[in-house]
């Protein structure tokens, strides 16, 4: 009997695999079945994150605080690891793509990898609550056992900020949109508890902006890596505008101190009364 295999050497028949996000015709670009032409100037940058990453397009409410997240890590300034390695490849005259790229790959355990972290840290409390423990006993188990193992807890304090004013506007927000839910309920929880547990004597630590990303983004029901995602799409403007001034404004090859840098920029000033 003749054998079914084919003559060696020919190729593999291509096996069809599928995507769900976008669809190109001639004359034709679909996101997630909307035309693109059609959410041009229809629909904001956020919105367009959202319905790309999730699969539909974001009511008022996710709107809202999606663009705000996207907002809230947007720059931190001069001294982040991501932003000081963005500036040392732009000064050697490597093209603004470089330099972007190597502050995204900057982003680790330590810087930016907090929203998941703590995302993770929330899923692991709920879970304890649905074994019969309450907000304050879920969060309690948490903070003692992060403590015990050496660690930090993720999502709370800041290098620099005793109370970030990110992680306000965000919590604030996501009450006022009706947003609120069993994370940041859970979140607010290990606010309190940590202070608790390290004492009156001990400086309290509060929900950093990272803390207040992961809260709302696990109640707004977001993948964990959707969650990171938001603050690296965040934070590549920021990038941008670093690598960018440094080739403007400084002198190739220069030995960057983060720690030695002023501001010389606008002073502080207010938006508009008919801005939003």
């Amino acid at each position: 009997m003749a054998s079914s295999k084919p003559p060696a050497g020919t190729p593999a028949p291509a096996s069809t695999w599928r995507t769900a996000i976008t669809r190109i015709e001639p004359n034709k670009v679909l996101i997630r079945g909307y035309p693109l032409d059609e959410l041009m100037g229809r629909v904001g940058f956020g919105d367009a994150i959202y319905l790309l990453l999730v699969g539909e397009l974001p009511t008022p409410s996710l709107s809202r605080i999606v663009s705000a997240i996207l907002v809230s890590s947007v720059d931190h300034g001069a001294t982040p690891p991501s932003t000081v390695v963005a500036r040392n490849v732009a000064t050697t005259g490597a093209p603004l793509r470089a330099a972007v790229a190597a502050g995204v790959l900057s982003f680790g355990t330590y810087h930016g990898g907090d929203v998941e972290a703590c995302m993770d840290m929330l899923d692991d409390g709920l879970a304890l609550m649905r074994g019969g423990q309450s907000y304050q006993e879920a969060a309690r188990t948490l903070v003692q056992r992060t403590i015990d193992a050496g660690r930090r807890v993720p999502g709370l304090g800041h290098r620099l900020h005793t109370h970030d004013p990110r992680a306000t506007k965000l919590l604030q927000m996501a009450y006022e949109l009706d947003l609120e839910g069993e994370h940041i309920r859970l979140m607010r929880a290990i606010d309190q508890t940590l202070a608790d547990v390290l004492g009156p004597g001990h400086a309290r630590v509060h929900v950093n902006v990272d803390g207040a990303i992961a809260a709302i983004c696990g109640d707004l029901g977001l993948d964990h890596e959707i969650g990171n995602a938001l603050f690296i799409i965040s934070r590549v403007p920021g990038l941008i505008a670093h690598a960018h001034e440094e080739t403007l404004r400084e002198r190739p090859m220069r030995s960057l101190d983060p720690r030695n840098h002023e501001y010389d920029g606008p002073p502080e000033r207010r938006l508009p009364t008919t801005r939003k």
